[in-house]
């Protein structure tokens, strides 16, 4: 990711503090523009101490660079070797999908801390011949990181790459080296432990070997009992690596121990890189190396680059990871290069800020990476901001312009329906009105037409009575067929003594129900009229039938009102002189002859209503009553 302005690149050593200032080019590549290192001493490697050491080294250096003050504000920063876990794993040949899932089992089994105490990232470096995936994991734990963060911040800068020294050696070589054929192996010797890197085709691989320049310093105080700070300084201004074998020590004593300890602990490093050399061929199928390129601080005690050309009979030449980077003009190449080998780590930050490196890890916790980006971004957040209120101000100020113009239509529309609206409230009420004079005078039409029904009600009971003197269902005894008259006939005559009706209001959907008598009822109020044609005359002393029709029209405000039943009183010859039970008889076939008119009555609701009056033998006549339930209800 290219910027636009100069950043820093600092390396938190084991002992020591490396800052470099870079910016980008012309040609695409970066420009040195700044870089000092300063030396910590025993304290960094006291863990409580290291940060507060740090810091205030830090500090220091910001402000004493080679050329000056640094300038820049953001930077990327190098965990040292011996605070990171790092291992290659080779994962089966699987789904590009199902990689990620692979690789938390394996960072679970390999890590030796809980996941969620270390911050961890992988790179997929290639496939091996066999098919498999070549991926180094690496892992740190979160306090380190939060230490970077703190030291950051108090120093006044902004973090925002954190790295890890074997992924940015690796990187400075490829950047500076990338033309070189053949296997070839980087070493980088620190205070602490050393870094062993092969590069080969297109594929990595490394090991951290914790072996450093601090053992030959520790051994050499512990035995002249001489203070670390005082070893330190003897070993750097005097101290070389033995060549073994026959030679004249020198004279100075201290000088002839350091170099015997410097060759001692050289060759334990020699057989770890033996080792590592065979699991490389061996399990990696790597090829053998040809060349060795040095790094790192300790690398520059006289004849370590004989010694390692004597034990591998390889060709040694040490790593310049500025081979490929513009110098500023302003800065001393002959000073510069007595350091130069020791800024491999602080090469390969800086080339994570120009475009895409083979080796990109960052450890940075996920809720500072997205805080991060956050901020990267903010810019166009904020003009997006802008944007949207801007358009939300001039949709605001157009829909109120736009407003404004439709109440003024509105209130022009007002003024307009104002006449209108009168008009159609009053067309509206003359509509109401003529609907009910419809109505009512449909209710007129409808009683009009209902009074026909009278005539057939009527016609039809009279013609059931009739029906009734000879079709009277009464059954004679042998001994009493005589009785009758000739021919066995029996002379009965029934006549209606009173007529009363019950209303029955309209439902909704045409139904009905029973309701109240009519107001004035139905009653003799035609007395004197002749007997109806065939039902006999009555007897001596008994009322004259009359029947008439009281009532009137519907109460205003009542609804239409219907007549459905009819109570019929009813009076008749006693005919017990043909049977005892001539009577009831002559009363159930009357009946069964009202059900049986089907055209005027309802079967079901036209019954007897009150028990068949009982008379002696002397009574010329006696009565009953039946409810007769209309067909259809006639409105009134």
């Amino acid at each position: 990711m290219l910027k636009s302005k100069s950043f820093l690149c600092i390396d938190f050593g084991a002992t020591t503090v490396k800052v470099a200032e870079f910016e980008p080019n012309e040609t695409g590549s970066l420009r040195l523009k700044n870089y000092t290192l300063r030396s910590m001493g025993e304290a960094a490697a006291a863990e409580g101490e290291r940060e507060a050491v740090v810091l205030q080294t830090l500090k220091e250096v910001l402000t004493l660079g080679v050329q000056g003050p640094f300038e820049a504000s953001v930077i990327n920063v190098c965990a040292p070797g011996f605070q990171v876990f790092s291992k290659f794993v080779k994962l089966p040949a699987t789904d590009p999908g199902k990689v990620g899932q692979i690789i938390q089992y394996e960072a679970q089994q390999n890590v030796p801390f809980p996941l969620e105490e270390v911050v961890w990232d992988y790179q997929i470096l290639g496939t091996a011949p066999s098919g498999e995936l070549e991926v180094l994991l690496v892992a740190i734990k979160n306090e380190v990181v939060e230490s970077f963060f703190r030291i950051g911040e108090q120093a006044g800068l902004e973090l925002h790459l954190v790295d890890v020294s074997s992924a940015a050696l690796c990187n400075a070589y490829r950047f500076n080296y990338g033309d070189a054929e053949g296997c070839v192996m980087l070493l980088d010797i620190g205070a602490r432990s050393s870094n062993l890197l092969f590069f080969e085709q297109g594929r990595v691989y490394s090991r951290s070997i914790n072996i450093g320049a601090n053992s030959i310093t520790q051994d050499f105080a512990n035995e002249v009992k001489m203070k670390w700070d005082e070893a330190e300084k003897m070993k750097i201004e005097e101290g070389f690596v033995s060549l073994g074998g026959a030679y004249e020590e020198p004279s100075n004593p201290h000088q002839a121990l350091i170099s015997k300890i410097a060759r001692q602990v050289m060759t334990r490093l020699h057989i770890q890189m033996n080792q590592t050399i065979q699991f490389y061929r061996g399990q990696q199928g790597g090829s053998p190396p040809t060349r060795l390129y040095l790094a790192g601080g300790a690398s520059l005690l006289p004849y370590t680059a004989q010694f390692f050309a004597e034990k591998l009979s390889l060709p040694v030449d040490y790593f310049n990871p500025f081979r490929n980077i513009q110098i500023d003009p302003s800065i001393n190449l002959e000073e510069m290069a007595r350091v130069a080998h020791q800024f491999g780590e602080v090469v390969g930050l800086g080339i994570r800020n120009l475009a895409q490196c083979p080796v990109e890890l960052n450890l940075m916790p996920a809720s500072h990476l997205k805080k991060q980006q956050f901020n990267a971004k903010r810019i166009y957040f904020v003009g997006s901001v802008l944007c949207v209120l801007m358009t939300l101000l001039a949709f605001g100020w157009f829909f109120g312009w736009t407003a404004a113009k439709k109440r003024a239509a509105l209130t022009e529309i007002k003024e307009k329906m104002g006449p209108l609206k009168r008009n159609s409230e009053a067309l509206k009420k003359a509509t109401q009105e003529l609907a009910k004079t419809k109505e009512l005078g449909k209710e007129y039409v409808e009683l009009v037409s209902a009074r026909g029904r009278w005539a057939e009600l009527l016609s039809g009971v009279q013609a059931i009575l009739i029906t009734a003197s000879t079709n009277h269902g009464i059954k004679l005894s042998a001994s009493d067929a005589g009785a009758g008259g000739t021919n066995n006939e029996v002379q009965a005559a029934v006549w209606i003594e009173k007529l009363e009706s019950s209303t029955a209001t309209a439902e909704p959907g045409g139904g009905r129900r029973r309701g109240q008598p009519v107001p004035g009822g139905m009653d003799g109020g035609m007395a004197g009229m002749a007997p109806l044609p065939g039902a006999g005359v009555p007897p001596m002393g008994a009322p004259p039938m009359g029947m008439g029709l009281g009532g009137g029209a519907p109460a205003a405000g009542s609804g239409p009102r219907q007549i459905g039943i009819l109570n019929v009183t009813c009076r008749a010859l006693n005919l017990k002189r043909y049977s005892p039970s001539a009577n009831r008889e002559f009363v159930e076939s009357l009946q069964t002859n009202f059900q049986a008119a089907t055209n005027l009555f309802l079967a079901d609701g036209t019954t007897l209503t009150n028990r068949v009056e009982e008379v002696e033998l002397t009574n010329h006549t006696f009565g009953f009553s039946v409810t007769l339930q209309l067909k259809e209800a006639i409105r009134f």
